[in-house]
């Protein structure tokens, strides 16, 4: 049978030979159709323009250094990077305009819900990523992978060592204790800032949110269920606005520090540079930050690494217990309307390559996410590794798309310059804001 099948099919090609021959002209005569061929073929094909869209700052450099090698290597093929400072409201804009990016790194549930990103369930790079990796990475509602992330990240306390051994501190991991670390350094060390907030930076104070207040969320409900709360605005679960509720709890707290002058004076109007250079100068005692931070502070002081400390956030309400973020991290998502998908998809690839993947990795000291990646990610990993066993491991919160982290932190912002009359006031209004851009999308 199957050689019947072949010798039809080579039956069926001489046949078409045949008839180009009958058809054709002979070889002298002029042939418009081959010139025009001809023309096509000389002609000079048209570069593909990819929009590649991010909101993480500090892997502007690296991307474009990854960008530059992916386009040099792929003649015909020219990715652009657009960073935006508030990228989670920037791309509702683009969606809503028709200025859609091919790949970005803003992923969000309502527009995986609306179908703007592809389904990357079947690509082949899947087997290659972490099992707990993959499944953070899985929409919960469909099952299916619209985004895939390069590495695993942490965020906590970062403490300075060599004050902690000057003066006797431990690792805190109740708020009394945590609250008592600091009054010491406040006490013997007048001239170190306690804990250094950059409040200008809204992302900031929307991750102070994300895992102090949220964390309380995520460990009781645990992993799954505390993403389907979130994401199905289960306000029964999530409780934003009880009193001594997870909201109301961490407002309380952050006022108390502010109140008891165990943060920077100019909070409001500190960037992300400052507690950078604060921090790796000796200048502040503590931060709150995610692994992403170390290379800046190793840039800014080299010899610094020996003397950075990272311990999970200490539990802020009784009967809970401390968190780490542990959480997927680079994540990359490419959109259902790319005019350009299967370049998009070449490019993805590229990124997901594995000596470019420790290069990322090493370049941002975080985990990568694939099992086939080796890197020497930062001098933390001892710690990490403590910090992750002696506290409970959370993931980042799915929100909104109109309520991001830029627009808690500017809630944050908001507490902390006084607007509010009382913390459950904070926990009533975070609930309508979370609700009003839950509700946008969930008519």
């Amino acid at each position: 049978m199957r050689r019947k099948k072949l010798g039809l099919l080579l039956s069926g090609v001489m046949m078409l030979g045949l008839l180009a021959g009958c058809g054709g002209k002979s070889a002298d005569s002029p042939n418009p159709s081959s010139s025009a061929g001809m023309a096509q073929e000389t002609a000079p094909k048209e570069t593909v323009k990819l929009k590649f869209f991010t909101g993480k700052v500090e892997t502007v450099d690296l991307m474009n250094t990854l960008i530059q090698k992916f386009n040099s290597e792929n003649p015909g093929i020219e990715v652009e990077q657009e960073y935006q400072k508030d990228a989670s409201n920037v791309i509702k804009v683009k969606f809503a305009s028709g200025d859609i990016p091919d790949i970005t790194t803003v992923v969000e549930q309502d527009y995986i819900d609306q179908g703007k990103y592809l389904d990357l369930s079947n690509e082949p790079f899947w087997p290659r990523v972490l099992p707990a990796v993959k499944e953070l990475s899985t929409d919960v509602k469909s099952g299916k992978q619209y985004q895939v992330a390069t590495n695993v990240t942490m965020a906590g306390i970062f403490y300075n060592k060599k004050i902690f051994q000057e003066l006797g501190l431990k690792e805190a991991l109740t708020w009394d204790d945590f609250k008592a670390n600091l009054q010491a350094v406040k006490d013997k060390k007048p001239d170190v800032t306690p804990i250094f907030i950059a409040g200008r930076e809204s992302w900031t104070l929307g991750h102070l949110i994300e895992f102090l207040a949220h964390g309380i969320i995520k460990q009781d409900l645990g992993v799954k269920s505390s993403r389907e709360a979130f994401i199905n605005n289960e306000s029964d679960k999530l409780k934003f606005d009880q009193e001594n509720g997870p909201i109301d709890t961490f407002a309380k707290r952050l006022l108390e520090l502010q109140g008891a002058g165990l943060m920077n004076k100019d909070a409001l109007t500190a960037t992300y540079d400052n507690q950078k250079e604060a921090f790796a100068t000796g200048k502040a005692a503590m931060i709150s930050q995610g692994m992403w931070v170390v290379a800046d502070l190793l840039k800014i002081s080299p010899d610094f690494q020996n003397d950075i400390g990272f311990s999970p956030y200490p539990s802020i309400q009784d009967g809970t217990k401390p968190v780490v973020l542990s959480a997927d991290d680079s994540r990359y998502a490419i959109t259902a309307e790319s005019k350009h998908p299967e370049e998009a998809k070449k490019f993805l690839e590229f990124l997901l390559q594995p000596e470019n993947l420790k290069t990322y990795s090493e370049f941002l000291k975080s985990p990568p996410a694939f099992t086939d990646v080796t890197a020497d990610w930062g001098p933390l990993k001892e710690q990490a590794n403590q910090a992750l066993n002696s506290g409970v491991n959370i993931a980042f919160t799915d929100s909104p798309s109109g309520f991001s982290g830029d627009d808690a932190g500017r809630m944050v912002q908001e507490l902390l310059a006084g607007q509010y009359s009382a913390s459950l006031d904070f926990a009533k209004a975070y609930k309508d804001a979370w609700d009003k851009a839950w509700k946008a999308t969930h008519r």
